[in-house]
Formats: C-alpha cells, sequence, structure tokens
C-alpha cells in the first residue's frame, strides 16, 4: 500500500531504482509517451518545414532521457560525468520553427519524468500537453489575416459614390481596402487593386459573376493569399 501510495504522489517507488524491472518499465514508458507527443507532432504540424527525421528523434529524445536519468539516479558524480561528456558533442541542426523547439522540451521534460520514475507526472504531463497542442491546433490559434485577398480588374469611367461596386464587395467581404489606382494607356478608364476579406471562399465563383456584371467592369482577376509561413 505504501508503494502504490508513493506511485500516485509521483515520487519514486522505493527500492525500485536501480532494478532492471524498473529501468525496463521507464524506457518502456518513455517509448510510448514519445510516439503520443510524436504523433500529436504529425497530426498539428503545418507548413513546409516538415521533417520525418525530426518527428522519430521525438520518440529518441525521450527514451534516450529516461535511460539517462537511471543512470544517474542518485549520484552526484555521474550527473557530473554525463554533463562532462554531453558538452563534448556539438548539435549543428539549425531549428526553423520555434513550435519544434517546444516539442523538443517536451519530450525531454517527458524523458526525465519516466526515467526518475515519475510515472504519474510523465503520463498526466503528455496527456495535458497533447491536448494543448490539438487545442490550438483545432483553434488556429495565432492566425493573423486581416486581408486574405487580392482583387484587380479594369473600370471604365470613375468611381463615384453611387456605383454599385462596392455594394457588390459588401456582400461577400466583410472588409475591402482601395491599394492602387492607375490609368490604363489607349483607354477611358483606370486599373483597380483592392485587398478583400472574404468571408467564404466558396461563393468565390458567385462574387466574380457579380463583379462581371457591374457595367465598365472587365479583365476581372481575384488572387487568394494563402496564411505566410516561415520558412
Amino acid at each position: 500500500m505504501d508503494q502504490l501510495w508513493r506511485f500516485f504522489d509521483g515520487g519514486p517507488v522505493r527500492g525500485s531504482i536501480f532494478t532492471p524491472e524498473s529501468v525496463l518499465l521507464s524506457l518502456l514508458l518513455a517509448f510510448v509517451l514519445g510516439q503520443v507527443l510524436a504523433w500529436v507532432y504529425y497530426g498539428t504540424h503545418s507548413g513546409l518545414s516538415y521533417s520525418r527525421s525530426f518527428v522519430q528523434s521525438l520518440i529518441l529524445i525521450t527514451v534516450v532521457v529516461a535511460m539517462v536519468m537511471a543512470v544517474i539516479g542518485n549520484s552526484i558524480v555521474t550527473a557530473f560525468g554525463l554533463m562532462g561528456a554531453l558538452a563534448i558533442i556539438r548539435f549543428r541542426n539549425i531549428i526553423k520553427d520555434t513550435r519544434d523547439i517546444a516539442f523538443i522540451f517536451c519530450s525531454l521534460v517527458v524523458g526525465m519524468a519516466a526515467g526518475s520514475q515519475r510515472y504519474p507526472i510523465a503520463i498526466v504531463g503528455t496527456a495535458t500537453l497533447a491536448s494543448i497542442a490539438v487545442y490550438l491546433h483545432l483553434i488556429s490559434f495565432g492566425s493573423h489575416r486581416p486581408q486574405n485577398a487580392f482583387l484587380r480588374f479594369n473600370l471604365r469611367g470613375s468611381l463615384g459614390n453611387d456605383h454599385p461596386l462596392p455594394a457588390v464587395l459588401k456582400r461577400f467581404c466583410s472588409g475591402f481596402s482601395l491599394i492602387s489606382v492607375q490609368d490604363t494607356p489607349h483607354a477611358d478608364g483606370a486599373e483597380y487593386a483592392y485587398q478583400l476579406m472574404i468571408r467564404d471562399r466558396n461563393r468565390n465563383e458567385e462574387m466574380l459573376s457579380a463583379l462581371d456584371g457591374v457595367p465598365g467592369i472587365s479583365d476581372i482577376t481575384l488572387t487568394m493569399q494563402e496564411e505566410l509561413l516561415e520558412v
């Protein structure tokens, strides 16, 4: 009963730190929890910097750190020896995405918890981190796209206050702003450029048809702007 209480209390089980069974349990738990982090990273990743080796490294880092914690145990001398050995290694791989650094840090912490036999902390911590990552991915937290489309067209005549064009744009866009007006050579009119915030991208064809029906408008071009990605 005392060992069971220690297990749920988050501390190591007495007398099992240096046994082969406890070390094997720590490594297997680190392997499973590392896979959970890797699957969450794989499912929530977006962008162009995906790497298969990085996903596999998340699992390996968790297991290796758990093994390091098992090797250290309660020995301060061993801890300093491992620190000196690791200081010799030079990691020259450039991490392009700060989110990748966060997952590496999660793997390190989970591996430390599993290796030190703080199993409840490792399990609950992994579940919490995975839930937060999935939640942030589902709600697209941090996305900022005030303008998501670029509209260009030629218009004969002038764009007055009673022109039907603004009414058409208000039907399909939550906001729009005029970027530039350039006179077209050998024509009675000008070329207009707008930035748009389209409410529903599935209605783009309908909006283009409505714009095509406005008198004097020709050569309509609509370009959708995807979310900017850091590479």
